[in-house]
C-alpha cells in the first residue's frame, strides 16, 4: 500500500540551568538512554529521534517549529526531566501544529533509598516538572496524549506504540483523497455529509467523477494484463464453480481483473487513496465492482458503498494506522445486515453485497460468480470467506448537520453456528459490547450508520485520540455502557460541541 512518509517522532526533554552544567549533562545522558532503549525495544513502530535538552524560550520555540517544518516528523514526545518553567513553553506550543505526547516518566524506576540526597531530588523531579508543564498545556487548551509510567515498561511502550499509529493517522488524514464514482444512493440520508466541512476538519479531499471516465480506463486495459491477473487469481484463491461452465466463469472473473487494473491505474494517476462506487450508476462497466474492490482494499485503499465517502475515508485512515502491525488480523468496510436474536447466541451478521476486504478472512478464500439483483449487469465475481474470531472495533463517522460524531463500538467476532451455503458473500458475525440489545440501542440513539469501518488491529482509545485531535465528538459503546448514562452523555455533548 501507499505507506506515506518515513515518519519519525522527536523526543524533547525539558529542563533549566538552575542546578548547573553537571545536572544538565546528566539530563542529556538520561534522555539519550531513554531514546536508545525505546528504539531497541522492538515494540515501537517508528523511530524516536533524540533532541538536545530544551531550557530556553528561544530553543523550545525553534525546536517545535523545526518539527512543524520537518515532513518526516509525525509528532513530538515531551518529558520534563527536572523542572522546566512552563511559561518558557508558551510561544513554542502556540505555534506547534502536530501531534503532541506528554510522557510522564522518570529515568530511574525506583527511589535509591540508601543514597538519595537533595542533589538527586533536584535532578530527578519529573513528578514536579511534568505537573508544571501539564498545567500550561491544559491552560492553553492544547490537545495532547498523556502516558504515565516507567519508560522501560513494556505496557508503557505498547501504549506509546499505539499513540504513534494514531499520530500517523492524524498526519495522513490531511492527505486522504477520496474518488467518488457518481453520487450517493438516492434518498439515503446517512451516506450524505458536508464535504467542505470534512476537508476543514479532517483534511479529506472528496471529488466526484462521472463513471464512464473511470470506465474508459477499464476498457483500455490490454488483454495480456487481464490474463496475467486472472492467473494470479486462480493461483491464490479457490475456484468455486458450483455447476457453472468453467470457461464462462473465467470470463466473468476476467471482467473483475480489468476493473481492478483500470481502477488502480486511475487511482494512482490521480493520486486518490479511497474509492466510492454506486450500484445505481455503473455506466459502461460490465459488472458491479466486487472482487476488484476487495483486492484494492487489500492493497490499502479505502472503500465505501453507495456513495459513502465518509466510511471510505475512515477505512483508508484505519488501514494507514494499522500498516505494519505484527500479526495484523485485518481492516475492512462492513455493513450491518441481519440479527440472530436467539438468547445466548445474539449477534449481527455483517457483510455487503460484494465488497468485504480479504484481510479479515480466516481459512480459505474462494471466488464465486453469482447473480446480483442490484446494478442490472452480468453476474459479478467476488471473494467469499468468513472472518476471524476475536475482538475488534466498529466505527461510524456521521454528520449531524452542525458537527461530526465518531461512534466507536467494541465488538466480539465469533463463528456462526452453522454454514450458510446459499449466501454468496464474505461475512463476519459479531456481538457488540456490552450486549446486542444495549449496543444496538446505544448505536441507534447516537445516529450510527449501517456502514462501518471495522478493524481487529486498532483500539477504541486510538480512534478516540484521533477524534480528539480532529476536534470532534467521540462516543464509546463498550462493556461499561448503560443506556441512561449514554443518553445523558449525548445530551451533554450536544451542548459542548454545538
Amino acid at each position: 500500500m501507499n505507506k506515506g512518509k518515513n515518519y519519525k517522532f522527536w523526543f524533547a526533554t525539558g529542563s533549566q540551568d538552575l542546578y548547573g552544567d553537571v545536572c544538565l549533562a546528566n539530563v542529556a545522558e538520561h534522555s539519550a538512554k531513554i531514546v536508545e532503549g525505546l528504539n531497541k525495544s522492538g515494540i515501537l513502530p517508528y523511530e524516536v529521534v533524540w533532541k538536545p535538552t530544551l531550557i530556553t524560550n528561544e530553543l523550545i520555540r525553534k525546536t517545535l517549529n523545526e518539527a512543524n517544518a520537518d515532513e518526516e516528523c509525525a509528532g513530538v514526545i515531551t518529558w520534563m526531566h527536572t523542572f522546566s518553567p512552563a511559561k518558557s513553553w508558551i510561544l513554542g506550543l502556540q505555534e506547534y501544529r502536530k501531534p503532541l505526547l506528554h510522557l510522564h516518566t522518570q529515568f530511574n524506576q525506583e527511589i535509591p533509598y540508601d543514597t538519595i540526597d537533595m542533589d538527586f531530588m533536584n535532578e530527578n523531579q519529573s513528578a514536579h516538572g511534568d505537573r508544571e508543564y501539564g498545567h500550561i498545556v491544559s491552560r492553553m487548551g492544547i490537545e495532547r496524549k498523556v502516558i504515565v509510567g516507567f519508560w522501560d515498561d513494556k505496557k508503557v511502550q505498547a501504549r506509546l506504540a499505539e499513540w504513534m499509529r494514531t499520530a500517523v493517522g492524524i498526519m495522513e488524514s490531511s492527505h486522504i483523497r477520496v474518488l467518488r464514482i457518481a453520487d450517493n444512493m438516492r434518498n439515503v440520508a446517512v451516506t450524505e455529509g458536508d464535504k467542505v466541512e470534512a476537508q476543514i476538519k479532517f483534511g479529506w479531499e472528496v471529488d466526484t467523477y462521472p463513471v464512464n471516465e473511470i470506465a474508459d480506463y477499464v476498457a483500455g486495459v490490454n488483454t495480456g494484463d487481464i490474463s496475467a491477473l486472472v492467473e494470479e487469481y486462480y493461483d491464490n484463491y479457490e475456484i468455486l464453480l458450483e455447476g457453472r461452465d468453467a470457461a464462462e466463469f473465467r470470463k466473468h472473473v476476467a471482467v473483475q481483473a480489468g476493473i481492478e487494473i483500470g481502477f488502480e491505474k486511475f487511482l494512482k494517476e490521480k493520486n486518490y487513496h479511497a474509492i466510492v462506487t454506486h450500484f445505481g450508476d455503473l455506466g459502461s462497466l460490465g459488472q458491479l465492482p466486487g472482487l476488484a474492490i476487495q483486492r484494492l482494499m487489500e492493497k490499502g485503499y479505502g472503500f465505501g458503498g453507495e456513495g459513502d465517502w465518509k466510511t471510505a475515508a475512515m477505512v483508508r485512515l484505519m488501514k494507514v494506522m494499522t500498516n505494519g502491525v505484527k500479526d495484523a488480523k485485518g481492516t475492512s468496510f462492513m455493513e450491518d445486515y441481519t440479527y440472530n436474536l436467539v438468547l445466548g447466541k445474539e449477534g449481527i451478521l455483517q457483510a455487503h453485497m460484494l465488497e468485504v476486504c480479504p484481510t479479515i478472512a480466516e481459512g480459505p478464500v474462494g471466488i464465486k460468480v453469482c447473480p446480483l439483483s442490484m446494478g442490472n449487469r452480468e453476474d459479478p465475481a467476488r471473494l467469499v470467506f468468513t472472518s476471524k474470531e476475536g475482538k475488534g472495533i466498529a466505527t461510524s463517522l456521521v454528520d449531524l448537520g452542525t458537527r461530526f460524531r465518531l461512534i466507536v463500538n467494541e465488538v466480539n467476532c465469533k463463528k456462526v453456528e452453522k454454514p450458510m451455503p446459499k449466501l454468496p458473500v464474505a461475512t463476519a458475525f459479531w456481538t457488540p459490547e456490552p450486549n446486542l440489545a444495549t449496543g444496538a440501542e446505544a448505536w441507534i440513539y447516537a445516529g450510527g450508520a449501517h456502514h462501518t469501518a471495522f478493524s481487529y488491529d486498532l483500539t477504541a482509545e486510538q480512534m478516540g485520540d484521533w477524534g480528539a485531535a480532529m476536534g470532534i465528538e467521540v462516543v464509546y459503546i463498550d462493556h461499561e455502557t448503560t443506556i441512561r448514562n449514554f443518553r445523558n452523555e449525548l445530551k451533554w455533548n450536544s451542548v459542548f460541541y454545538r
